[in-house]
């Protein structure tokens, strides 16, 4: 269905890299960075409201300091950007990622940790965006669905090894240290890509008006709302996971990572497995995630009350975050000549689903409909995502004729 769309980079052969597997597990590490320090957040919020003082409500502002910070730092870093190389412009995005972690552990107050909250979501887009941009030029055309999704699988193993493990260090000798052990993933990641990241120079016709031009696109605002309102079911089940696995399920708090881990698995095989079939069809690789995501998000509810159904259903959630790596490759096709601001704004609008999806959950919660609603919360999103899905197919087609009469 997106065969009309333009293709990333056309004609061009892939860059040489004489060591296509180590560049992308270089930039993999960035992503098992970034995923530690963004899923992590999560599930030690009890621990910042204890340390600071404060209630878990006020806590989690935190966590909507960081992605404020992605949705605004995603444009504004790639346009700034857009006449460094890329490989120097990922140094950079790493080295103010590591900087800022590093000091959210050092945090005196409340109000210190929210402004380097802020300060360190403002690469975490504009990375991925620049990362999914290298590794799809190390590959042909064909297989640039399967490289961004290798390169995601730093992230998706984040959440198995990645956030127990800081989660784990948080309880045991305090929440801060886990910002130190991001903070030295940031720093590996920025040693591995100064080493293995190809030295291309800059795009000489690059220049932030030309990356501004993707705005002007319909389909990629179209992609970028299917990310921001279909992906949200998803975080609105994972925000309050941990509470429904003690309040409903029955399990105690130092067996939340194990299901967390199981999410992350889901994820981990999603990325592994479904690139393979977007790469022969883009856009009805999207279409079925979203409408997996809208059936298995709906049974979530009846799953809670038994571990094992539950924790079989988290992992077919997790396999649905698929949806990321599938629209990372969409937004680079239908961006023409700025892709750079296209492929970063793709995590802008998956953080506006991190806000969108646990803000509608909790006013569920809220409203006396129960610790699983987030569920049919999630189910309907996912419907919503799906419908706009559809109008961006129409709209193509559409598109794709008038182009074709007007050939005639």
């Amino acid at each position: 269905m997106s065969g009309s769309a333009p293709v990333l980079d056309p004609g061009t052969a892939p860059v040489r890299a004489p060591h296509v597997g180590l560049v992308i597990l270089a930039l993999a590490v960035g992503g098992f960075a970034i995923g530690t320090t963004e899923f992590a957040s999560m599930s030690m919020l009890p621990l910042f409201a204890q340390g600071l003082g404060i209630d878990a409500p006020t806590a989690g502002h935190a966590i909507s300091a960081y992605a404020l910070g992605v949705v605004i730092g995603a444009p504004v870093m790639t346009v700034l950007g857009a006449r460094v190389p890329r490989r120097r412009l990922l140094v950079i995005l790493m080295a103010m990622f590591t900087l800022f972690n590093g000091l959210t552990g050092l945090s005196p107050n409340y109000h210190w940790m929210l402004v380097f909250r802020f300060l360190a979501g403002l690469p975490h887009g504009a990375y991925f965006g620049v990362a999914a941009l290298v590794a799809s030029s190390l590959v042909p055309p064909n297989r640039r669905t399967r490289a961004v999704g290798q390169m995601f699988l730093g992230l998706t193993c984040a959440t198995i090894v990645g956030v127990p493990l800081a989660s784990w260090l948080g309880q045991l000798v305090g929440w801060r240290w886990s910002f130190a052990l991001v903070a030295v993933l940031g720093l590996l990641t920025i040693l591995a890509v100064a080493i293995y990241a190809p030295r291309t120079p800059a795009n000489p016709k690059a220049s932030p008006l030309g990356e501004l031009s993707a705005l002007k696109r319909s389909q990629v605002w179209y992609t970028l709302a299917i990310g921001a309102i279909g992906f949200g079911g998803m975080f609105a089940v994972y925000t309050y996971l941990a509470d429904i696995l003690i309040s409903v399920t029955g399990m105690p708090l130092s067996s939340v990572p194990w299901v967390m881990a199981v999410f992350g698995v889901g994820m981990t095989v999603g990325n592994m497995v479904v690139p393979v079939f977007a790469d022969r069809a883009l856009m009805r690789t999207a279409g079925a995630l979203l409408l997996w995501s809208l059936v298995i998000l709906a049974i979530f509810p009846f799953t809670a009350s038994n571990i094992w159904l539950l924790s079989l259903d988290v992992f077919f959630i997790g396999v649905g975050g698929a949806l990321g790596t599938v629209l990372q490759t969409r937004l680079m096709d239908v961006a023409g000549d700025a892709q750079g601001l296209a492929a970063s704004l793709n995590h802008s609008a998956f953080n506006t689903a991190n806000a969108l999806g646990p803000y509608l959950g909790g006013l569920a919660i809220a409203g006396g409909y129960g610790w699983t609603s987030p569920g049919w919360v999630g189910s309907l999103l996912a419907l919503a995502g799906l419908a706009i899905w559809a109008a961006s197919v129409a709209a193509e087609k559409r598109t794709a004729s008038r182009v074709a009469a007007e050939a005639c």
